[in-house]
């Protein structure tokens, strides 16, 4: 039988219910099981494409294209697995397939209501994609880890938590167990931590039909003996399943933080699991992991320059790339967030300090990213940043609208158009050298652009980032955009040394540029941050650290490989993951010679 894992939280969101989920599943991962994982958003948009950064953070693009919330990017990294559209459940889509039923006459006769029909969809979605294998094995999955977004007492969620009242008792009590998150404030005035919150909001699911098995209690500090008993007292559960987490200096230390709890050991008896009890090799590897990046001593800055740095949530995969690829090199890792309209001289006219501050950290920084985005706001800024990093040789990495802009960049200043743009931002430049994609946008906003992952063919044998690949001739990355260089003016660039080293399978579409005589200047289309790994970094970024750190020629002397050290993983303890690779695989660190 499935066994189910339903997530929920209370007292406030964004508490860290998709790192603890994450978490879950990788200690019972490396316990020998397969796990997948489903996000449950109550909101009614069908997906997350059309939202603003700020509102939830990035939008994480699956191998499939779907448009999803960026916790679904925390389950593929943390549990090494590939996730498809329909493992982000939203009440749009929950509604728009009923409704579509209903349209078609399968009610027939029935009045539609909320229950029993709304909340029979939800078990069904549940059921159904809990057993779509996540892994290259192709084995379907034995653990389900379900996340529903928000706080319990929403409006928006009851439908979904009567359906999980009702689905505890369909797939009985040893197959399903309820995790609740909840945050215990510690207001400065006393310094004590306030049990309060919890007891009201562990009484309110109570209320609904749901009785929490573990309450995960998320602090600023260790939870107190005292406090963990009052809590077990009010919320009817005994201390061993009152759960402290604590703020930790990175999140891969949370699957150790639960596994010190004994979380391993109470979900193997509480849903009656075969597991494996010898020493657990993938959490060994996690535990080598963050105790290395609390060891490093040589530092890395990265200035990232973007539209949406004021919430690091925007950016999540984009920073979780550049702290892969920091690890695998040793370095400690500095994002210095930019605004970009920061650095445009209107700016320096209105706000003279804002203009200088950014301009700083700009300068200071080792290596330049410039991310994707969408919008005219700040493009300018970015120009600014990206000429300055063309002339003045400092490595550069530019993602998506980052690399539209490289182009922009160089033709205006090194090809003489003065007016060249994208049309996305001026539609009546003469020099169009990015262009929108009409197939990939019929009028419609949501899920219409270029989404998903594609094949990108290396055009030469000559590139940089072809050898960071490992010499592949084709690379499949995930894609997000609306709009492409102009294939048509792809020969003025190239006689310049501007390379467009990477096209797609037609060679309509230009994927990779390369910039002659520069340490590192590299723009890709895709998004190649949605598929990088803790132990298996992204190498465009990869390829920008190493740079930064004046590391790269060595590195591709060596034929692209980094070399072993005594203080990376081991291989001491028995493999009990069911991902050879993950297994097999050593944290690589670079030698300094």
């Amino acid at each position: 039988m499935m066994k189910y894992i339903l997530v929920t939280g209370g007292v406030i969101s964004g508490i860290g219910k998709g790192i603890i989920a994450s978490s879950v599943g990788t200690i019972l991962k490396s316990c020998g099981l397969h796990v997948t994982a489903i996000k449950i958003d109550p909101y009614i948009n069908i997906d997350a494409g059309t939202f603003s950064p700020y509102e939830h953070g990035e939008v994480f693009v699956l191998d499939d294209g779907g448009e999803v919330d960026l916790d679904l990017g925390n389950y593929e990294r943390f549990l090494d697995i590939r996730l498809t559209k329909d493992n982000n459940l939203t009440t749009g889509k929950i509604y728009q397939s009923v409704i579509n039923k209903e349209r078609r006459g399968d009610y027939l006769g029935k009045t539609v209501q909320v229950v029993p029909h709304i909340t029979d969809a939800i078990q069904e979605w549940v059921v159904k994609q809990a057993k779509v294998p996540v892994e290259d094995d192709g084995v379907e999955p034995e653990v389900c880890v379900i996340e529903l977004g928000g706080t319990v007492g929403d409006i928006e969620s009851m439908p979904f938590i009567e359906a999980f009242r009702q689905f505890q008792f369909k797939v009985k009590r040893e197959n399903f167990c309820n995790i609740h998150v909840s945050l215990i404030p510690q207001p400065s005035a006393t310094g004590e931590q306030k049990t309060k919150p919890t007891q009201n909001t562990v009484r309110e699911l109570r209320g609904l039909g749901l009785s929490p098995d573990l309450i995960m209690c998320r602090c600023a500090t260790a939870l107190e003996n005292s406090v963990k008993e009052k809590i077990s007292m009010f919320c009817h559960v005994e201390p061993e399943q009152v759960i402290c987490v604590h703020d930790v200096s990175s999140i891969y230390k949370v699957p150790l933080l639960l596994e010190q709890q004994g979380v391993c050991g109470f979900l193997t008896r509480r849903l009656n699991m075969p597991m494996e009890t010898r020493p657990r090799r993938m959490l060994t590897k996690w535990k080598e992991m963050s105790d290395r990046s609390d060891r490093l001593l040589e530092h890395c800055s990265i200035a990232l320059v973007g539209k949406y740095t004021k919430f690091s949530d925007s950016y999540a995969s984009v920073i979780k790339a550049l702290e892969h690829s920091a690890l695998a090199i040793s370095h400690k890792l500095e994002v210095k967030n930019i605004d970009s309209a920061n650095l445009e001289l209107s700016t320096l006219q209105e706000e003279p300090v804002k203009y200088h501050e950014a301009w700083q950290k700009l300068c200071s920084a080792d290596g330049i990213l410039v991310p994707g985005g969408f919008g005219v706001r700040g493009t300018e800024g970015m120009i600014h940043a990206i000429n300055w990093a063309r002339k003045q040789k400092k490595p550069f990495l530019g993602v998506c609208l980052g690399m539209q802009l490289a182009v922009c960049e160089f033709a205006r200043n090194t090809l003489g158009w003065a007016d060249a743009n994208s049309t996305e931002f001026n539609p009546d430049t003469k020099h169009p050298v990015v262009i929108d994609m009409p197939e990939h946008n019929p009028g419609q906003m949501g899920g219409t652009m270029r989404l998903g992952k594609r094949r990108t063919i290396f055009m030469t044998n000559n590139s940089v980032l072809r050898k960071l690949y490992g010499d592949a001739e084709y690379v499949e990355e995930r894609h997000r955009h609306r709009f492409e260089v102009n294939p048509e003016l792809k020969s003025h660039f190239e006689e310049k040394g501007f390379r467009f080293v990477g096209q797609d399978v037609e060679g309509e579409r230009m994927e990779v540029i390369e910039l002659d005589d520069h340490p590192y200047f590299v723009g890709v289309q895709y998004h190649p941050e949605f598929t990088s790994r803790p132990i298996k970094p992204s190498p465009p970024y990869l390829g920008l650290l190493l740079a930064a750190a004046g590391k790269l020629p060595g590195y591709l002397v060596k034929g692209c490989r980094l070399s072993p050290r005594s203080d990376t993983y081991s291989d001491r303890s028995g493999s009990s993951s069911p991902d050879s690779e993950i297994s097999e695989l050593k944290m690589p660190s670079l030698s300094n010679e």
